[in-house]
């Protein structure tokens, strides 16, 4: 889906060893991703079984069909590697750090500021997260600390909205 009218770009550098890559195709780390537990547990409350790659393709099919999808990259040592996936969507921001030695470093901050800023700069005033469950201590930290706000109560947490005057950019 093209959300702004403008090409996505393929890459959109955040810092010198953080990007977001246009997804192209199912990169076979994320099948992990979604088959470890504890993801599941952060992501997934209605239907928590270990993805497959049917169940996969079909998420990011969807999420490409809504939204504009990307991998979160990290550079190690020169070489970046998908290590997570984010999609901005018009009334969502699923992200996802699938990769557990990179979650509690700062990097959700990263991309949802990077994110919401390029939403904003074409014009979208308002952005919404469909739903955070309560427990999910790191997104939430991560979208209160660029501005979200809860907005609703959900059956396992609250979604959350940030207008252009709430944005913060640090």
């Amino acid at each position: 889906m093209n959300l702004f009218d403008a090409k996505q770009p393929e890459l959109l550098n955040i810092s010198c060893t953080l990007r977001l890559r246009k997804f192209n195709r199912v990169a076979p780390q994320a099948l992990v991703w979604y088959q470890n537990e504890e993801t599941l547990r952060l992501v997934c409350r209605n239907n928590p079984a270990p993805f497959d790659l049917v169940r996969l393709k079909r998420m990011y099919d969807y999420l490409e069909q809504h939204g504009e999808l990307y991998y979160i990259e990290c550079a190690d040592n020169g070489w970046f590697h998908a290590i997570g996936d984010v999609t901005l969507c018009p009334h969502d921001l699923p992200i996802v750090i699938g990769d557990p030695a990179y979650r509690g470093k700062g990097i959700g901050s990263q991309v949802i500021r990077a994110l919401t800023i390029r939403a904003m700069n074409y014009g979208i005033k308002e952005l919404y997260v469909e739903d955070i469950y309560d427990d999910n201590i790191g997104s939430r930290r991560a979208f209160q600390k660029c501005g979200f706000t809860a907005s609703k109560k959900t059956q396992f947490g609250h979604s959350y909205r940030l207008t252009k005057t709430t944005l913060t950019v640090h």
